[in-house]
């Protein structure tokens, strides 16, 4: 159990986050507080995220040779016009730097013995956080025009002077 807990550790962390930045939104009135509790929530699912893309030995996705089974086609995908990210494709066939036979009782393919990590969540939270920051920008916009107009930033305030305004105007 207890190697459960710590094995896990960063979920817990992720679970205290969230339930923080929840209560924080739902229990205060005042609007600047709420605005930082969605930012304590969108921290916490960004950590999410980034923990589950988290792999283990993985390695980032990029070939380091080609193989030379996949060189004619390589190769020939150059030469009938190809986008030209490729300039020769003899010039990425390389011998692994591992042991060929090693990896070739393993799969049939020398590729398939290598983890790779995925950076799509990686890159899906970048995103991400580029629109909290602007949301956040947008929310404190909002709660200055607010103090603006009705002179308070606390939810009570502000209720009951549309209240008053309501009652006083009809």
């Amino acid at each position: 159990m207890l190697d459960f807990i710590v094995g896990h550790f960063n979920y817990w962390v992720v679970i205290i986050l969230m339930m923080t930045g929840l209560y924080v939104v739902i229990s205060t009135g005042n609007l600047v507080k709420k605005l930082v509790g969605l930012g304590i929530f969108q921290t916490s699912v960004f950590q999410l995220y980034i923990s589950i893309g988290k792999v283990v030995e993985g390695r980032p996705p990029i070939l380091e040779y080609l193989p030379k089974k996949y060189a004619k086609e390589t190769s020939d995908y150059v030469k009938s016009g190809g986008d030209g990210a490729i300039a020769s494709a003899e010039s990425l066939v390389k011998e692994p730097v591992a042991d060929v036979k090693a990896a070739l009782d393993v799969a049939s393919d020398p590729l398939m013995g290598i983890v790779y990590s995925n950076p799509l969540p990686h890159v899906l939270i970048l995103t991400a956080i580029v629109v909290g920051v602007a949301t956040l920008a947008v929310g404190l916009a909002l709660v200055v025009r607010i103090r603006e107009a009705y002179n308070s930033i606390e939810e009570v305030q502000i209720n009951e002077a549309e209240y008053k305004q309501e009652a006083g105007g009809s």
